[in-house]
């Protein structure tokens, strides 16, 4: 379609606003058609863009979008609640949307990358993390751009008009709508925009939070996280989670071995294989964790060695992967290529790691952990696993511990 058929077809759609030409185009002898003069095409395509990122941006600030028409306002008996003020807004708008954004619409609809817009009346964690979670079944697609995603999170959603001007925003971009709302009425109100403004959605909180209603007998609050009717006790899980952090905290990098009896958790590995940070994720879930090096020419604490060697977890990792960290770690601490260190060189690297192995040969209860390619959540899932099947002897452990 040619800008200029574009353009008569946007004027004769309902509800459009046609644009004032410009001041040169009002001037006598200026009668050109507009796709005579390619710049006028460009300047008018530039300007919906801008247009639309205006808009995007103004929608995830939490403003509200301007509207070309607006209708007048409703009483307040009009309007008894959240879904109703919701419905009213749809059924007003649902046969003027095309018209009122014309050809933004078709361009959006006709972009490559898919859209996933989180919605949540919280911090948005929960259905950001199920949302990556669920894309990680689709590496296959996305690693090679063949379905290109982008998300987009908004958080903090707590009244029904910016609920409705994103699901508007969404069903212009074709997007999917996941969102997490503890409010039933929101969640209600989510659901019937989405269906009539024919957004495909997804309630991540609903279903699980009924089906545990149910199950316990009991009535869910309806409050979001960091709601003012919610209260937060300072229960023993928080203390010991705090007491867990300032222990690891003091134990780092071999420091007070004399403290390793009272660890939940021991790590020993050569340097750069991720023990401080796999300790410090340990410890936010409350387990007191230490680490040890293993460096050769340097002899380890006798108490490594006294401890109960079912709490001593090795931890190994591919040299050729542990070199290129430790060059990295070389160059951020101010070292040229020029200078000559063992901590980075090959065959310093793979007789280290034949050291940790030995010590690890000799002392077998110490499962020995391969953090190669893993992330820290997986290398500590594994380590959870072993430490809780070990301490209640292979019987099942605690659901709430098991990761």
């Amino acid at each position: 379609m040619s800008a200029a058929a574009a353009a008569a077809a946007a004027v004769n759609l309902p509800g459009h606003r046609p644009t004032p030409p410009p001041a040169s185009a009002a001037q006598p002898g200026a009668g050109t058609e507009p796709d005579s003069d390619p710049s006028a095409a460009r300047k008018l395509k530039g300007s919906a863009q801008l247009n639309r990122w205006s808009r995007a941006r103004a929608i995830r600030s939490g403003r509200k979008l301007d509207r070309p028409a607006q209708k007048p306002q409703a009483t307040a008996t009009e309007r008894p609640g959240p879904q109703a003020a919701l419905l009213d807004g749809l059924s007003g708008d649902a046969e003027g949307s095309t018209g009122s954004y014309g050809d933004d619409h078709v361009e959006l609809m006709a972009t490559a990358a898919k859209q996933i817009y989180v919605v949540s009346d919280g911090t948005g964690w929960t259905a950001e993390h199920s949302v990556n979670a669920a894309l990680g079944q689709f590496e296959h697609c996305l690693v090679d751009r063949g379905c290109s995603v982008n998300t987009h999170l908004f958080s903090g959603i707590d009244d029904v008009e910016r609920l409705l001007d994103i699901v508007k925003q969404a069903a212009k971009e074709g997007a999917m709508l996941v969102y997490t709302l503890a409010d039933p009425e929101m969640a209600e109100s989510a659901r019937q925009a989405c269906t009539l403004w024919g957004v495909p959605s997804t309630d991540v909180l609903g279903p699980i939070t009924e089906a545990i209603a149910s199950h316990l007998g009991v009535s869910p609050s309806g409050l979001p996280r960091g709601a003012p009717g919610r209260s937060f006790p300072l229960t023993d899980d928080y203390f010991r989670r705090i007491e867990a952090i300032e222990f690891t905290i003091k134990q780092d990098d071999g420091a007070l071995p004399q403290n390793l009896h009272k660890a939940d958790i021991i790590l020993a590995g050569v340097s750069r294989t991720g023990k401080t940070p796999l300790s410090i994720y340990l410890a936010q879930k409350g387990y007191k964790v230490a680490n040890v090096p293993i460096v050769m020419g340097v002899e380890l604490p006798k108490t490594l060695f006294e401890v109960d060697p079912e709490k001593v977890f090795g931890v190994t990792i591919n040299p050729v992967v542990l070199q290129t960290i430790r060059k990295a770690r070389a160059k951020s601490l101010g070292f040229s290529e020029d200078t000559r260190s063992n901590y980075s060189e090959m065959d310093y690297v793979r007789e280290e790691l034949e050291f940790a192995g030995k010590i690890f040969s000799q002392n077998p209860v110490w499962p020995v952990i391969e953090v190669t390619g893993k992330a820290i959540e997986e290398t500590a899932a594994v380590v959870l696993r072993l430490y809780h099947d070990r301490k209640q002897r292979c019987s099942m452990p605690r659901i709430s511990k098991r990761y």
